[in-house]
């Protein structure tokens, strides 16, 4: 059963840019985006379920995933939508490509493939174990208490985006991390669906990522035959880290579906 997800809509009748977040992430990481794409496009992005302020539900499953978000687009009334989505995104916007391709405009997936990927998320549950457990009154504390398991400054400052000020003025966390937790191994595994996405794709990776290397792309384009590789001088949080530069690569890449 599909679950309503919260998204932020900038409005339009063209056909929207569908923005989906990875893993830990939420609607919110987009927003500097979305001021600059909303100027040529519709642009709605979501939070999935466990997620931003999306309900939390048991299952992370990417079929369940898919469903959730066209249950998003048939309550707008999107026919045809260009998808968009990092990481864990990139996955539930290729499955619903292989699930429901007719609603599929083109497909943009930022540095991951189609691929079961290995474990390395260990310290990141467990930092935010800490913070749970700390409970924290100011970013301040938050950071402190999530660097004793994450030493990068950058990673710190994205997971503290899922902390907000409860009534009692602690910071906690918004996410489903109990869910998450629950269903990471399938988080980590394939997309939903079978066969390939024939659409127009494109396929954004960092040159300092190991999510999308040249050896996986072969079993990508079994699956994403016309996928346009683009690498781009970053790591798996290229949109963070080369924000221009994946803004130029999008924007150009839609022009050419739009013409």
């Amino acid at each position: 059963m599909p679950i309503e997800l919260h998204y932020i809509d900038t409005g339009g009748d063209e056909t929207p840019v569908v923005v989906v977040h990875g893993m830990l992430g939420s609607a919110d990481n987009w927003r500097s985006h979305l001021k600059q794409w909303q100027r040529r496009h519709r642009v709605i992005a979501v939070d999935l379920r466990n997620h931003g302020r999306s309900p939390h539900v048991a299952g992370m499953g990417y079929e369940a995933m898919a469903e959730d978000l066209l249950a998003l687009l048939n309550r707008l009334g999107v026919e045809r939508a260009h998808l968009l989505g990092h990481s864990m995104g990139g996955k539930v916007v290729i499955s619903l490509a292989r699930l429901a391709p007719s609603r599929v405009a083109s497909l943009i997936v930022a540095d991951i493939a189609p691929l079961a990927y290995g474990h390395d998320h260990d310290s990141v549950f467990a930092a935010l174990r800490r913070v749970e457990a700390g409970e924290p009154t100011n970013r301040r504390e938050a950071d402190a208490l999530l660097a004793e398991h994450v030493e990068e400054s950058a990673v710190r400052l994205f997971l503290a985006t899922n902390l907000e000020r409860d009534d009692e003025d602690i910071l906690r966390l918004r996410i489903g991390l109990d869910e998450i937790q629950d269903d990471y191994e399938t988080i980590m595994g394939e997309p939903a669906g079978k066969g390939v996405f024939d659409g127009p794709t494109l396929v954004l990776r960092g040159a300092h990522s190991p999510y999308v290397t040249d050896e996986m792309l072969p079993a990508l384009r079994e699956v994403l035959p016309r996928a346009e590789v683009e690498t781009l001088e970053a790591g798996h949080w290229l949109h963070a880290e080369q924000p221009k530069a994946f803004q130029t690569a999008v924007n150009a890449f839609l022009e050419r579906v739009e013409s």
